[in-house]
């Protein structure tokens, strides 16, 4: 695999390098990118992703052949996603805090 540019220990693919990473062509990965699905870090001379945009990518492949989700319908699943993992790690966080605090009040 070829890196294309590493930015602040970031590594940055181009559509071509996800395109092997994920074995789909690299007009599917355009099209992601035209539907707004994935974003890239830098736009120009072309634009390149950060690596975690694979994982996303995978998403939007599992969405689109086991369920039959559009490329409409996977970017509101994926906002989805996202807001439920946002929501559970709140929770997880005012757990973990009302776990210490009751341990501080009740020695």
């Amino acid at each position: 695999m070829i890196i294309y540019e590493q930015r602040c220990s970031e590594t940055l693919l181009s559509m071509g390098e996800i395109s092997r990473l994920v074995g789909i062509h690299t007009d599917m990965i355009h099209r992601f990118f035209q539907h707004g699905l994935i974003d890239p870090l830098v736009e120009e001379p072309e634009p390149l992703f950060d690596d975690t945009v694979v994982g996303r990518i995978e998403k939007i492949i599992r969405l689109r052949q086991d369920l039959g989700v559009n490329l409409n319908g996977c970017g509101l699943a994926l906002d989805l996603l996202e807001k439920i993992s946002q929501l559970e790690q709140q929770l997880l966080q005012r757990n973990g805090k009302k776990h210490v605090i009751s341990h501080q009040e009740h020695p």
